[in-house]
């Protein structure tokens, strides 16, 4: 693989790449403290989610107002004050929130892997076609098991999903930028 041949270009990766890496290795390393105190990263994940959907709550309905004369502007008024009303109760309702999360994740997880088996079969004769087939029989048993724990896994479930999630974000963009380091050490010499 080459880099591209803009030396503006080179030269603004090879200043950024050192970024790159020690972000990568941030975001590890939030993931590994995520793994080690599940609990507090499922509360975090939950007060996000909920902030997340008090805001898109209040813009959903700002939209609505300045868009009323397009049409639907009940409807889309009505999907806002939804928004804003979930957002509310995660936020002041914690831990029924973290149960609802967790029931609302295994459900979407298995749903996933539902969909991804069934993809799975119609790409049958493609190459690695049993890669897409084994990452959805993964997800079904994955959502099974957060189903068959549930409530009694809220606390750390989601939690240990976003530490993994974060320790393989993390891994991938440190390597992923020493490679691209080491390509351009390579192409210069």
């Amino acid at each position: 693989m080459r880099i591209a041949n803009e030396p503006e270009l080179r030269e603004e990766l090879r200043k950024n790449l050192g970024w790159a890496i020690a972000l990568g290795v941030l975001i590890a390393l939030l993931g590994v403290l995520a793994l080690a105190r599940p609990l507090f990263a499922t509360l975090a994940a939950t007060l996000i989610f909920g902030w997340l959907f008090v805001i898109g709550g209040v813009l959903r309905i700002v939209y609505a107002f300045q868009t009323r004369k397009s049409g639907q502007f009940w409807l889309k008024t009505l999907v806002g004050i939804l928004s804003l009303v979930a957002g509310i109760l995660l936020v002041t309702n914690l831990l029924e929130g973290v149960l609802t999360l967790t029931l609302i994740l295994g459900i979407a997880i298995f749903l996933q892997g539902a969909i991804q088996t069934i993809l799975a079969f119609q790409l049958r004769p493609a190459p690695n076609w049993g890669m897409v087939l084994l990452g959805g029989i993964l997800s079904i048993i994955l959502g099974i098991l957060i189903w068959s724990q549930w409530p009694f896994n809220a606390p750390w479930v989601i939690g240990v999903l976003v530490g993994i999630a974060l320790i393989f974000d993390g891994v991938w963009i440190a390597m992923f930028s020493m490679s691209t380091r080491q390509l351009l050490q390579d192409e210069s010499t």
